[in-house]
This record gives C-alpha cells, structure tokens and sequence, in this order.
C-alpha cells in the first residue's frame, strides 16, 4: 500500500504542478504509478468545468472565459505536454534522418517550427474554447483523461525509440501487464461516462481519441523508429485539441 501511494506521488509530481509530498523515486514505488496519470487529466477537466460555471455565473466575457479555459491545462501540468509537442514539431519539420530527428527532441533550443506551430495551436483552440458549452464541456472534462489513459496504454504497449530517457525509464519500472490492464479500466470508464452525458458528442471524442492513438502510433514508428516521451507529450495535446474541435463541430 506504501508502494502505491507512492506511485500517486510520484505521478502526479511528474507530471504536475500540483504540491506533493517529496519522496525518493524508486523502481519499486514507480511500478504502479502510471495507473495514477490518467487522474491527472480528470483534475483538469473539473477545473475547466468549474471555471467555465464560474465565469458563466460571474457573467465574464467570452474573451475571459476562454483564455483561462486554455491556460488551465497549461497550468495544472507545467506545460509538460506542450514542450513535447513543440519539440515534435521541430523534429517533424526537419525532413533529416530517424537519427537527426531523435536528436533535435532532445535539443532543448525552440526553433521556428516550434514556434510556428506553438502559435496556431493556441489560435485554433482559443476559436474552439470560444464555441464550448456547458453540455460539451462535461463531455471534454473526460477526455483529458481518456487522452492520458491512452498514452499510459501507449507506454506500456508500443515499442520505444530508445533505450534511454525519461519515457524508457518509467516504463521500464512499470509493471506492464497490471498497468495496461487499469489503462483498459480506464478508456472504457472515460467513453463510457462520454457516452452517458451526450451519446453523439461523446460518440465522435471517442473515435477521435482513438484515431489520434493510431496516428500517434504510426508517425512514431515511420518516423522516429518508436515513441519517446516527447511523442507521448505531442499525443496528448493533439488528441485533445482533436476531440474538441470534433466535439463543437457536431
């Protein structure tokens, strides 16, 4: 019981901004802590959720509203996620070989793609927040967990690029058979609560979750020989840009 409550700290120290308890990380105590990360995205789904019932209470402008409905994720994470999708973007955009697009993710420099990139991401998702209604948004809440029980599914499952670096070290600790197990747990009570709150918007979020998982698997191999925790990163935050650009466009 030590052990997993460990790995709850050690999960949510990764990959949040939320104060924990400091700890040693260990391989025993990160065993089981990718079963926590999902978590992570239920959080930010209910602080979205309880913002925009805030502002829409408080009568804010839409402007408002929407600034901080995108910045949330940003916040609760660290933008740990986002580094990943802009060093992607660089990478992708490099047209060099597997090996030069390995190392640009782990160049720590932004370059123009990145830039470029960081941009339109933020300007297409403040023209989608901008649309959301309170019925979508329930819907959305779930999907930033459904996106990172994916990716812990993605961990677990798909084979890594290298055998080094932060995403090779957690699923090396993992225990792989119990994690994508509770992954499955997780996915199928995320589409299931999408579905009960709007079967059609929920519908689509699902499909759009899972093609996103597809396409994250196939441009991690064709193009980087498998996945690192940059890809995993540029997943996430694609996936859920994806799901709710699906979702107002019902």
């Amino acid at each position: 019981m030590k052990d997993i409550l460990q790995g709850f700290v050690v999960a949510f120290s990764m990959y949040s901004k939320i104060p924990m308890p400091r700890i040693t990380w260990t391989k025993k105590n990160m065993k089981y802590c990718m079963c926590f990360f999902p978590l992570i995205g239920l959080v930010i789904g209910g602080l979205m959720y309880g913002w925009f019932r805030l502002a829409l209470w408080a009568d804010f402008g839409v402007l408002f509203r929407t600034a901080v409905l995108i910045l949330i994720p940003v916040a609760v994470t660290g933008g740990i996620h986002l580094d990943g999708f802009l060093d992607t973007a660089d990478a992708l955009s490099s047209y060099k070989s597997q090996e030069e697009k390995l190392e640009i993710l782990k160049d720590s420099h932004a370059g123009a793609f990145a830039i470029i990139m960081g941009i339109s991401y933020f300007v297409l998702a403040f023209g989608v927040y901008s649309e959301m209604t309170e019925e979508k948004l329930k819907v959305l809440a779930l999907g930033f967990m459904l996106s990172r029980a994916f990716s812990g599914l993605g961990l677990v499952s798909l084979k890594k690029a290298k055998n080094s670096g932060l995403l090779y070290t957690f699923a090396d600790a993992a225990a792989n058979r119990r994690v994508g197990i509770v992954m499955g747990g997780y996915i199928l009570a995320a589409v299931g609560g999408m579905l009960w709150i709007d079967r059609i918007c929920g519908g689509v979020a699902a499909v759009l979750a899972f093609a996103s998982f597809l396409w994250y698997r196939h441009m991690s191999y064709s193009k980087f020989g498998g996945i690192t925790g940059d890809l995993a990163g540029c997943f996430v935050q694609t996936a859920e840009l994806v799901m709710a650009l699906g979702i107002i466009l019902v």
